[in-house]
């Protein structure tokens, strides 16, 4: 198993659809926090998370921190929609990092299309 994975229930993305997908750390050492950076490649719209690890939210963003204390078992749901409707085809993409002491140790990249 990697250090750190990205896993996603379905990579073939709908507007206003939800994105389930889970983050699992294999990583020995310690590690502060992770970072779920995400990208519509070939737009400027930004996703909308809607939940981590069971807590609502509400952040338009590219960016998901999610701290080590709310990971019970080094593991974080997530739940996000994308809400605008494409005039073509988009790959997104998603990294998740590792982060450290501000530094980021490990990473995983997982690619959806979104139509």
């Amino acid at each position: 198993m990697k250090d750190i994975e990205i896993i996603l229930q379905d990579k073939n993305i709908k507007p206003n659809s939800d994105i389930i997908g889970t983050i699992l750390v294999n990583y020995s050492g310690k590690y502060d926090s992770i970072v779920l950076n995400t990208q519509i490649l070939g737009s400027n719209e930004l996703m909308l998370f809607t939940s981590h690890n069971g807590k609502k939210i509400s952040q338009r963003s590219s960016r998901l921190f999610i701290s080590r204390e709310s990971m019970p078992n080094n593991k974080a749901d997530f739940t996000a929609q994308i809400t605008f409707e494409p005039a073509q085809k988009h790959e997104v993409k998603f990294r998740a990092s590792i982060i450290e002491q501000h530094k980021e140790i490990e990473s995983d990249v997982v690619f959806a299309s979104f139509s």
